[in-house]
């Protein structure tokens, strides 16, 4: 006889938080054992992340060690306070750990690797929910550049357009996006379709920990001097440390 629907056991207890997990153990062990490796730290922040960069960019400093994503394990893996600390003044630079961020460890100097990924800049297609950088309008007329066969598509996403003697031509002006404002996902797709590139990987370097247990800044915060003061907070990090990223890479 099958049973009742209506006649259910319903627990009323908490649920349990999910254990640190062996893996993240090992990813902290193999974050702490970096640090004593490499004379430095550096945390970076990424923007319009693309992962075919980022692998390009480990195979170029194959000499460094990357960690990104799951900021938690991060943070646990250099200290989250002053008793938790894996080396002197670590749990200062992980305060600054938040959102699509990770960590290098490196024994290239401060200078060297400000500049080259102040040079680090590669120009991609915008996705939705990216900020436009400029407007970008379409005037009415021919769009020789587009196949006869794709005018359907184009008016699927918006365009005002139809087939004039077998060419795909726009019936008015069109503003495609406005300068400030979100992409939404046809105008990302027409941007491509216009191979109209407006996004910028780019890699900023955040802080910096040396071995002597200097800290610094690149942020609003240029320097903060080394001190027994705990109560520094950054004024950009408004992201609980429980609000991880995508899984941890390391390579």
């Amino acid at each position: 006889m099958p049973k009742s629907k209506r006649n259910r056991v319903v627990s009323l207890t908490a649920l349990k938080k999910k254990k640190f997990t062996d893996s993240k153990n090992r990813l902290v062990e193999e974050i702490r054992k970096c640090a004593d490796e490499y004379k430095r730290i550096y945390v970076f922040r990424v923007d319009n992340m693309r992962n075919s960069r980022l692998k390009e960019l480990r195979t170029e400093l194959r000499d460094s060690r990357f960690f990104f994503g799951k900021n938690k394990v991060m943070i646990i893996g250099l200290g989250r306070t002053k008793t938790e600390e894996y080396k002197q003044n670590l749990h200062k630079l992980a305060r600054i750990i938040s959102g699509q961020c990770g960590i290098m460890f490196s024994n290239h100097e401060k200078d060297e690797v400000l500049n080259f990924f102040d040079k680090y800049k590669h120009v991609d297609y915008a996705r939705t929910g990216d900020i436009a950088v400029e407007t970008v309008n379409l005037f009415e007329g021919p769009l020789e550049q587009f196949p006869h066969n794709i005018e359907p598509y184009l008016r699927q996403l918006g365009m005002p357009t139809s087939l004039q003697k077998g060419i795909v031509t726009l019936m008015k002006d069109f503003e495609v996006c406005t300068k400030g404002k979100p992409l939404t996902s046809e105008q990302a797709r027409i941007l491509k379709l216009l191979q109209h590139q407006m996004a910028e990987f780019r890699v900023r370097i955040e802080g910096m920990w040396s071995n002597n247990g200097q800290i610094e800044f690149f942020g609003k915060k240029k320097c903060i001097p080394n001190s027994d003061n705990d109560d520094y907070e950054n004024e950009d990090d408004d992201d609980d440390v429980e609000n991880d990223c995508e899984e941890i890479d390391s390579s």
